[in-house]
């Protein structure tokens, strides 16, 4: 079989003996800017809708380490392991030291598990607010591979490369002074354990993992552990609780009294460079010790930094693009921080705790483990994403869900922390699964999978302490029995305790994904009660309002309604105008349902013509893209080009909401490419407007799908006419086959709107009450 591989693979050797970086020879890693979503949104949007301070921001941070690494390297300027608190924020100034961390990129939930490196000369400090070094911006260097700052105060270069479950750092200490490493595990309990081993230059140590919504604060049932090794001899060495420095001391157990603690190492007063070798591990010291020697071993800072990068561009590779030099750097960012999470979660060897307990420690034979899925969130792009780009982890991650369900009981709904949560509405891993099953994504037990997925959607959950802990769907007797989730029914076993008509809907198409795996797997009984289950939406659309609305078991519409208030009690995270499209398994019905095409379309226009439209959260990434099945893709091509240019930006504000798992960049880079998978578990995406004059995705089997979009612009965003494999294109859809097998797609762009291209009904895509 002849490959086709991206043009920088060809160029890589070339580079590493040329210094002449010029931008056709840039490689995609070199237009990460790592920093974009580290401080607040200014966008319009954002202001408009958001109410927590939170919403404001994208909650990313600088992270240094592989694609879906199990702990990444960031510059700490906030100690907690608070909710809604990251380690980083660009609008800080003070340097704490180096987190290793298992922040779930960009959310609003708490990090775990995690450790500070701080390097320091002169007089020892260990409070992180009080050790913390002013820095400035300027003197940070940032990408995927590698994050370095100058910490002028203490004549400190300090710098940190990364692998998947390790990590090497270098301090070069100029001052002459006496030389520190501080190393604190950010137990917010107090619950950490260090041992300083100064015969063999290590210092190891863990950190408890607590959970969040269903039982917070109770124990996951396992620790991030880790293992520090030093390339020069401890002269002096101790550890610290609280303000309490011990010198000597060669262990300490934190006694939960939230208490800081830690230990440091010292080096001697010369000036000298010091370079730390660190290993990660869920399991156990041992197991951290052997990820990094597996790892890093004998390997130099520069050989893992130089693998690392190697690492990124064939992962940001797989899809080439063409065009202006600010667009690469918002494009090739975006994705980098779509491949930030799920994390890989087992060791080396294969060990990772128990979904759920912890104990017995399991073993993945022949997948890698994965956790942190924010499901809510990456269902509808940052997966499909994976699915597309990355078949064979893709895979691994459905194995990794079915395992979590075999050692738990039920499939999870929004796993986090190895363990299940009740955090947001919805089933999704339904979404997930059937549409990694239709893209062909099938290295995982389907069967076990399966019977899982429909446990879920079938049985009732009447175990109360199971219930509350987060197994099984929330308020599902009350759905079987309505069709519907009615307002009578709050469901306090929950984060989101209320929201039922966002329940109802998200339910329904999680039925329909649900039925499409069915019937791939021969179920027809099943598929053919999952798929009338998938029109329960028509129960919670007013269809004298055209709006969904909030329903009680009678039948009766809540009275007091406005469909455009910011928030509703029935809504999730926004208001009852924005959800009403949340029906991607069946627009052609909603159109129906609402009064036909024309109050289908005006609805629409009101949304973002009035300002109604909120990019910052995830109910509305698909709306932008649902004209097409009305007859006017020229609006999609429209909003989503204005979209691209209102909420995202290169600069440390660039995101208009929260990150959450990847899914606000995820969208990003799928419309820049010019398509978008409205809905998961169909093999189809739906076609946008192209940003690049080419694009060209790499495929798993070898094969390369090109768009060129000829005469594009930001004045210039309308399809005029199209052509696939040289043959006349009016469909406003590709298929996953298509992209998958290889092809070329030319689009032929114009500053006006073809209101004729793709408006036929042939060219809609896929409605269930069509198909």
């Amino acid at each position: 079989m002849h490959l086709q591989f991206p043009r920088y693979v060809l160029l890589l050797s070339a580079l590493l003996f040329n210094n002449q970086d010029s931008d056709a020879q840039k490689t995609p890693i070199r237009y990460v800017e790592t920093r974009i979503g580290t401080a607040p949104s200014a966008t319009e949007s954002a202001r408009s809708h958001s109410e927590a301070g939170s919403e404001l921001k994208g909650q990313t941070i600088p992270a240094v380490g592989v694609p879906n690494g199990m702990t990444q390297w960031t510059a700490q300027t906030r100690s907690t392991e608070t909710k809604c608190i990251a380690p980083y924020y660009y609008t800080d100034n003070k340097f704490q030291g180096f987190r290793g961390t298992h922040w779930l990129n960009g959310s609003c939930v708490q990090d775990y598990g995690t450790l500070t490196v701080m390097p320091m000369s002169g007089e020892l400090i260990t409070n992180p607010e009080l050790r913390a070094a002013t820095f400035t911006h300027e003197k940070e260097k940032t990408s995927p591979d590698y994050y370095g700052i100058r910490l002028d105060e203490h004549q400190i270069n300090a710098e940190v490369t990364a692998s998947a479950r390790a990590a090497v750092m270098r301090f070069a200490f100029e001052s002459g002074e006496e030389s520190f490493i501080v190393i604190e595990p950010n137990s917010d309990e107090g619950q950490g354990f260090v041992e300083v081993l100064p015969e063999r230059g290590e210092v190891v140590g863990y950190n408890p993992v607590h959970r969040i919504y269903q039982g917070a604060g109770q124990s996951a049932g396992f620790s991030g552990y880790f293992v520090l090794k030093f390339d020069k001899k401890i002269i002096q060495s101790g550890t610290f609780l609280g303000d309490t420095i011990s010198p000597m001391s060669r262990m300490l157990t934190g006694k939960g009294k939230r208490e800081k603690l830690g230990a440091y190492v010292g080096f001697g007063e010369e000036k000298q460079t010091v370079t730390v070798k660190i290993g990660t591990s869920f399991t156990s010291v041992e197991g951290a010790r052997l990820n990094l020697e597996k790892e890093i071993g004998e390997k130099d800072f520069e050989t893992v930094r130089k693998t690392t990068e190697k690492i990124w561009n064939l992962a940001l590779g797989k899809i080439e693009v063409k065009g202006n030099e600010k667009d690469k750097t918002l494009f090739y960012s975006a994705l980098y921080r779509t491949k930030l999470s799920p994390r890989l979660f087992s060791d080396v060897n294969g060990q990772y705790p128990s979904f759920a307990g912890g104990t017995p420690l399991q073993k993945a034979d022949g997948f890698d483990y994965y956790c942190d899925f924010s499901m809510w969130d990456t269902f509808r792009a940052a997966m499909p994403l994976e699915i597309l780009t990355e078949p064979k982890k893709a895979g691994d991650m459905m194995q990794s869900l079915v395992k979590k369900a075999e050692q738990g009981g039920w499939m999870p709904i929004f796993p986090c922390w190895n363990h299940y949560t009740a955090a947001m509405v919805g089933d999704h891993v339904m979404s997930v699964m059937a549409d990694a099953y239709v893209k062909n994504v099938r290295s995982f037990d389907v069967k076990s999978g399966y019977d899982y997925l429909r446990k879920n959607a079938f049985e009732i959950n009447a175990d109360a302490k199971s219930y509350e802990a987060g197994k099984g769907r929330r308020a599902l007797k009350s759905y079987l029995e309505y069709g519907y989730v009615p307002l009578e029914d709050s469901v306090w076993q929950a984060f989101h305790k209320r929201e039922q008509v966002s329940r109802t809907l998200e339910y329904a198409y999680d039925d329909f994904c649900l039925s499409v795996l069915a019937a791939g797997l021969g179920k027809s009984e099943d598929a053919a009660q999952l798929q009338k289950r998938a029109l329960n939406y028509q129960h919670v659309i007013d269809p004298a309002t055209g709006y969904a609305r909030g329903r009680y078991a009678d039948g009766k519409w809540i009275t007091t309604f406005d469909p455009f208030t910011k928030r509703s009690s029935f809504i999730t995270e926004g208001s009852p105008a924005q959800y009403t499209w949340f029906v991607p398994q069946d627009i052609a019905g909603l159109e129906k349902l609402v009064g036909g095409n024309k109050a289908f379309l005006s609805k629409l226009d009101t949304l973002f013509e009035q300002g109604h439209y909120w990019h910052g959260n995830e109910p509305n990434h698909q709306i932008a893209y649902l004209y097409p099945y009305a007859g006017q893709p020229w609006k999609t091509q429209q909003w989503t080009r204005k979209i691209i240019r209102d909420e995202y930006d290169t600069g440390p504000g660039g995101l208009s909401g929260n990150e959450d798992g990847g899914q606000m960049s995820a969208w990003l880079a799928f419309s820049m490419a010019g398509f978008y998978p409205v809905t998961p578990g169909t093999p189809q995406y739906v076609l946008g407007s192209p940003v690049f004059e080419k694009t060209t995705i790499f495929g798993a089997k070898g094969k390369k799908f090109v768009i060129e979009a000829k005469g594009v612009s930001d004045d210039a965003p309308y399809i005029q006419s199209g052509t696939l494999n040289g043959k006349p294109f009016t469909r406003t859809y590709l298929t996953h086959d298509e992209i998958s097998n290889g092809g070329k797609l030319i689009l032929q762009m114009g500053n006006t709107p073809n209101k004729s291209w793709g408006a036929s009904a042939a060219d809609v895509p896929f409605s269930l009450s069509k198909n």
